[in-house]
């Protein structure tokens, strides 16, 4: 899957591609709009990496997904969670005359 497109769809795609442009200028138009997705993808990843340098210091594995508010809420959650319990803490017996 690309880009979340199943083949089913990409067929489909294809299909109205070469309706709506056209097959003489199909080849052009495709060349064209990989030039764009290339330009897009080389400037989120500049975007990405002057990020990271200005953020400064513990910031350098930060992925675009974690700046999702929820992703990153989950993420500090689940940190502050781990942090309260330490490693090898002895890990609490039920009596069993109380179950």
């Amino acid at each position: 899957m690309i880009f979340g497109i199943g083949p089913g769809e990409f067929i489909g795609l294809a299909i109205l591609a070469i309706f709506f442009v056209g097959p003489e200028r199909l080849p052009k138009f495709s060349s064209d709009a990989a030039k764009f997705l290339k330009k897009v993808k080389n400037m989120a990843n500049t975007a990405t990496t002057e990020l990271r340098e200005n953020l400064g210091p513990g910031f350098e594995d930060l992925q675009p997904s974690d700046l999702n508010p929820k992703t990153f809420i989950k993420k500090q959650l689940a940190g502050a969670l781990d942090d309260e319990k330490p490693r090898n803490a002895p890990q609490p017996k039920i009596d069993p005359d109380l179950l």
